[in-house]
C-alpha cells in the first residue's frame, strides 16, 4: 500500500501541482513572517546591546507617588548626587546624562527621521567616550551642536554648516561644530541624534543643573553586581533607581520583543488566513482525485486491502504532497523574509544592520504547517473513499449524496449560520472591548456556518445567472449544469474566494465609515480654521500660542493646555482653553448648564461627569503640580469626542498652578478663513519649523484618509495571498473537472460543438462559480462591517455605516476577473482534446 501510495503521488505531478502551489504559499508566508520578524528583532536588539556597552550601572530618578510631586511625577538628579557617584569605591567614570526630543530640518527643510526618533542628548566634557567624533570639535554653547554621521550622509551637513534645530516649537539656527559615530538604536532605525554642550542642554531639554541619568562605569577587578551595591550603599535616598548594564540589555530586548509580536501576529493571522483557504483547496483536490481512482480503490479493497489501508494510502500521498509543499515553503519563506526587509527600505524606513536569521523555529513550523494542513484536509476524502462498498464503486453508485447526508449537512449548516449570527448580533450590544472576543467567535462560527451551506445555496444563486448565460446558447446553458453538477466542489472553489473578499469588503465598509466618522467629528466640533500642533505628537511650547495670538491675521485663538490633577485622590486631565474665545473655536453640544468658562467655573464632558458623579452645579477641589488647591464649580455637560473631551477651564486659572503643563494644539481663526495665503502666513510667523503642523479641517481629515489608505493597501497586500489560493483553487477544480469530463467533452465535439464554444463552455463556469463566491464574500462582508461598526458605534456618537458601492463593484469585477483568468488554462486543454481519444476515456 505504502508503494501504491507513492506510484500514485508520481502518476498524478500535473494533478497535484496546484495542490503544491497551495500549500506551499500559505507556509512560505507563515515562514516568510517568522524568518523577517526574527531578523529585524535580532537586528534591534544587538544595535541596542552596543548602546549600553558603556554602561555598566545607570542611576535613574525613581517614580514614587508618595515623594514630592504629589502627581506622581519623577524627579531629576543633581550635581550634589553626581558628585557623591564619582567618588564611590569601584566607580571608574560617571556621566550625567540629559536627553529629550530634538528635531533637525535638512536642507529643504523638511523633518529628518519623521519626529518620531529624534533626539537630543549631552556631550559630556571635551571629548565624551560615548560619541566618537568623526570630524570637527566637541560643541560648545548655545550656537553649536554636533549631529550624528547617518544624519550627515542623510542630509549631506558638514562642520560648519548652519542647521535648522527644534526642541519644542522655537526654531534654533546652531553651527555643526562636529560630526560624531554612534550605535544608537533611534539613528540605525532612521532618527537622528543631536548634541549640545551640557549647559546648554540642561536649559533646553530639562532643567539647569540637573540630570536625567547618571551612566556609571566600572574600575577595573568590579563587576555590575558590585558596583549597583556601592552605589545603593553611598546613595541612601530611596529618590534614585540603580541598574546594571546587563539588565537595561536584556529589558530592551524585551521591550523591542514585545514590540515585534504584535507585528509577528498580524502577519501570522494572514498567514493563517491563506492556510485555511488553502484547506479547501486541499480537500477539494483530493476528494476528485479519490472520486477519480474510485474503482482503482474497489479494486484494492476487492483484493483484500482494509478500510485503514485505503485511508493510510490517501494520508501517504497527503504526506509526501504536504513535506514537498513545507520544504519548497520554507526556502520561499526565506527569500520572502529578506525580500519583507528590503521592501522597508524602499519605504524610507531605515533598520540596523545584521544578518538574516532563521531560526530553528521557522523551520519546524514550515514543515509541520505544510504536512498537517495537507494530512488534515485529506483524511476526510481518504476516509469517505474506504467506506466505499467495493460493488458499489465498481458500478459507481457512490457518486450520489444520499439524502440522509444532505439533510444532515444542511441542518448543521443551518445551525452554524444561526448562532453564528445570534452571537454576533449580541456582541453588537456589548461595549468596545467586550465585545470583540464574542464578535470574533461568532464571525468565525458564521463562516463555517456558510461554507457548509454553500452546496444548497449554489443551486438558486447561480440559477438567477440563467438569463445571462442564455445569452451564450448552447455554452451558457452548459456552463450553468456544469455549475451544479457537484454542488460540494463548486461551494469548495467558491468559498476559498469568498473569505478573501469577506475580509476585504469588511475592513473597506469599516474604514469608510469610520473615515467619514472622523470628518463630522471634526467639523462638528470645531469652528477653527486652523489647528496647530506637533508632527511627531508630542506637546507645543507655550511661545506657540503666544505668537499665534499676536498675529495681525489671528481673530481668535485658544490653546489647549493639559496639565494633571489630583481630584479625590485620583489623577484627572483638566484642559486649559481661552474661556473668552472658546466657544468662536468649537461647536460642542451641550447637555445641561451652559458652556462658561472662566474662573472657577469649568464645563465638563458627558463621559467625565458620569465617571465622577458630577452634574451642573457640582464642586470639586482640585490639587495642582503647586501643591496648592483650587475649588472648582460644574457649570456645563456637553458631548465629548475624540477631539476634544475631557474638563475644560479657563487658562488664566490654569497656568499659575501647572509647573509643568504644555500646549496639545492650538486652535485658530484667521480673518480671511482658510487660504493657501493665511496658512503660509502662519506658517511664517511660527519660523517655518519643520516640526509644527498648522492644518485645516480638511487637512486633518485628509491626513486622517492617508492612514486609512496606507493601512488598507497594506491589508489587501497581505489578504492578495489569500486571494491568489483562491484561484489556484478554481484552476485546479477546472482542470481536474476537464479530465473528468474529457467522454463528454469528446461526445459534445463529435455532435458539433466546435471549440470556441468548448471554451466559452468552460470559462463561463469558471465565471460564474467565481462570481458566487464572490456576491457571499461581499454579502458577509458588509454583514461584518455593520456589525464591528455598531460596535464601534458605542464609543464614537459620529459613527453611521458607509457602503462603499464602487469598490464593492470593483471587487465583483475582480472576482469575475479571477473567473476568466483561472480557466485560461483548463479552456485551452478542453478544447485540444482529441474527440476520439475522449470518446473511448473512461
Amino acid at each position: 500500500m505504502f508503494r501504491t501510495a507513492l506510484r500514485n503521488v508520481f502518476a498524478h505531478k500535473a494533478r497535484l501541482l496546484m495542490t503544491v502551489l497551495a500549500v506551499m504559499l500559505g507556509v512560505a508566508f507563515v515562514s516568510g513572517t517568522l524568518v523577517f520578524t526574527s531578523t529585524i528583532s535580532n537586528a534591534f536588539q544587538n544595535s541596542s546591546a552596543k548602546g549600553f556597552d558603556g554602561v555598566d550601572v545607570e542611576i535613574t530618578p525613581a517614580f514614587h507617588e508618595s515623594q514630592g510631586d504629589t502627581l506622581g511625577k519623577p524627579g531629576e538628579l543633581t550635581q550634589a548626587q553626581l558628585d557623591t557617584v564619582e567618588k564611590v569605591t569601584g566607580v571608574d567614570s560617571a556621566v550625567g546624562v540629559v536627553k529629550g526630543f530634538t528635531a533637525v530640518a535638512d536642507k529643504h527643510g523638511k523633518l529628518v527621521g519623521g519626529g518620531f526618533q529624534s533626539q537630543g542628548a549631552n556631550y559630556w566634557g571635551a571629548k565624551d567616550v560615548r560619541y566618537p567624533l568623526v570630524s570637527g570639535s566637541a560643541p560648545h554653547g548655545a550656537d553649536e551642536i554636533a549631529i550624528d554621521s547617518e544624519t550627515a550622509q542623510r542630509t549631506g551637513y558638514k562642520v560648519g554648516d548652519t542647521v535648522r534645530v527644534s526642541v519644542d516649537g522655537p526654531v534654533l539656527t546652531p553651527r555643526v561644530s562636529g560630526v560624531f559615530r554612534t550605535d544608537d538604536g533611534n539613528v540605525t532605525a532612521g532618527g537622528s541624534l543631536t548634541l549640545f554642550d551640557t549647559a546648554t542642554a540642561q536649559k533646553l531639554l530639562g532643567e539647569p543643573g540637573t540630570y536625567h541619568a547618571i551612566d556609571v562605569k566600572a574600575a577595573a577587578g568590579t563587576s555590575q553586581a558590585q558596583l549597583k551595591s556601592a552605589l545603593d550603599t553611598a546613595l541612601t535616598t530611596k529618590a534614585v533607581d540603580t541598574v546594571t548594564g546587563k539588565k537595561l540589555a536584556d529589558d530592551q530586548a524585551q521591550v523591542i520583543s514585545r514590540s515585534m509580536s504584535g507585528l509577528k501576529q498580524g502577519l501570522l493571522v494572514f498567514a493563517g488566513i491563506a492556510l485555511f483557504v488553502g484547506t479547501f483547496i486541499i480537500a477539494n483536490t483530493f476528494t476528485m482525485l479519490v472520486a477519480q481512482r474510485t474503482k482503482e480503490l474497489a479494486l484494492l479493497r476487492a483484493v483484500g486491502a482494509s478500510r485503514r489501508q485505503v485511508t493510510r494510502s490517501v494520508l501517504i500521498e497527503a504526506f509526501v504532497v504536504g513535506a514537498v509543499a513545507g520544504v519548497t515553503g520554507l526556502l520561499a519563506g526565506i527569500g520572502i523574509g529578506a525580500a519583507l526587509r528590503s521592501l522597508l527600505g524602499t519605504f524610507g524606513a531605515t533598520l540596523p544592520d545584521g544578518p538574516l536569521v532563521v531560526e530553528p523555529s521557522a523551520v519546524v513550523a514550515a514543515l509541520a504547517v505544510g504536512v498537517l494542513i495537507t494530512m488534515l484536509a485529506a483524511w476526510l476524502p481518504g476516509r469517505r473513499a474506504a467506506r466505499i462498498p467495493p460493488v458499489a464503486a465498481m458500478s459507481s453508485l457512490h457518486a450520489q449524496a444520499t439524502t440522509k447526508s444532505l439533510v444532515l449537512r444542511n441542518t448543521l449548516g443551518a445551525l452554524f449560520t444561526g448562532v453564528g449570527v445570534a452571537v454576533v448580533l449580541w456582541a453588537t450590544t456589548l461595549s468596545g472591548s467586550d465585545g470583540q472576543a464574542p464578535m470574533g467567535l461568532g464571525a468565525v462560527v458564521l463562516i463555517i456556518g456558510v461554507f457548509i451551506l454553500t452546496p444548497l445555496l449554489s443551486r438558486p444563486l447561480i440559477a438567477a445567472a440563467s438569463p445571462v448565460l442564455r445569452i451564450f446558447g448552447v455554452s451558457g446553458k452548459l456552463a450553468r449544469q456544469n455549475s451544479v453538477r457537484n454542488p460540494r466542489r463548486t461551494a469548495a472553489t467558491a468559498s476559498a474566494l469568498m473569505i478573501g473578499l469577506t475580509l476585504i469588503t469588511g475592513m473597506t465598509v469599516m474604514a469608510g465609515s469610520l473615515q467619514q466618522a472622523i470628518d463630522k467629528m471634526a467639523s462638528a466640533a470645531l469652528r477653527a480654521d486652523y489647528v496647530v500642533s506637533m508632527a511627531n505628537g508630542r506637546d507645543l511650547s507655550k511661545d506657540v500660542g503666544e505668537k499665534l495670538a499676536a498675529s495681525s491675521d489671528v481673530t481668535a485663538s485658544s490653546p489647549l493646555r493639559n496639565a494633571p490633577v489630583r481630584i479625590d485622590g485620583e489623577t484627572e486631565y483638566l484642559t486649559g482653553v481661552n474661556g473668552s474665545t472658546i466657544g468662536e473655536l468649537t461647536d460642542l453640544k451641550v447637555d445641561n448648564g451652559s458652556f462658561k468658562i472662566g474662573g472657577d467655573q469649568v464645563v465638563v464632558d458627558k463621559d467625565t461627569a458620569e465617571r465622577n458623579h458630577w452634574k451642573v452645579g457640582s464642586s470639586f477641589t482640585a490639587h495642582f503640580q503647586d501643591k496648592k488647591a483650587e475649588r472648582l464649580t460644574v457649570s456645563g455637560v456637553y458631548d465629548g469626542n475624540e477631539v476634544i473631551q475631557g474638563a475644560l477651564m479657563d487658562i488664566s486659572t490654569l497656568t499659575p498652578h501647572a509647573t509643568d503643563s504644555r500646549d496639545m494644539q492650538v486652535l485658530v481663526k484667521t480673518k480671511g478663513g482658510v487660504s493657501s495665503e493665511a496658512k503660509d502666513r502662519l506658517v511664517k510667523t511660527l519660523g517655518t519649523n519643520p516640526v509644527i503642523q498648522v492644518q485645516s479641517k480638511k487637512d486633518l481629515s485628509d491626513s486622517i484618509a492617508q492612514i486609512f489608505t496606507l493601512m488598507l493597501n497594506m491589508l489587501y497586500g497581505l489578504l492578495a495571498m489569500a486571494v491568489i489560493v483562491a484561484v489556484l483553487g478554481v484552476i485546479n477544480t477546472l482542470a481536474m473537472s476537464v479530465f473528468e469530463r474529457s467522454q463528454e467533452i469528446g461526445m459534445l465535439r463529435a455532435i458539433g460543438l466546435d471549440r470556441k464554444g468548448i471554451k466559452r463552455m468552460v470559462r463561463l463556469e469558471s465565471l460564474v462559480i467565481s462570481l458566487f463566491g464572490g456576491v457571499l464574500g461581499i454579502g458577509l462582508g458588509v454583514f461584518f462591517g455593520w456589525a464591528a461598526g455598531e460596535l464601534l458605534g458605542t464609543s464614537m456618537p459620529t459613527y453611521e455605516l458607509v457602503l462603499p458601492w464602487a469598490r464593492m463593484g470593483i471587487f465583483l469585477l475582480l472576482a469575475g476577473l479571477v473567473g476568466i483568468l483561472a480557466a485560461l488554462w483548463p479552456a485551452r486543454r478542453a478544447a485540444r482534446l482529441n474527440m476520439l481519444a475522449a470518446i473511448k476515456a473512461e
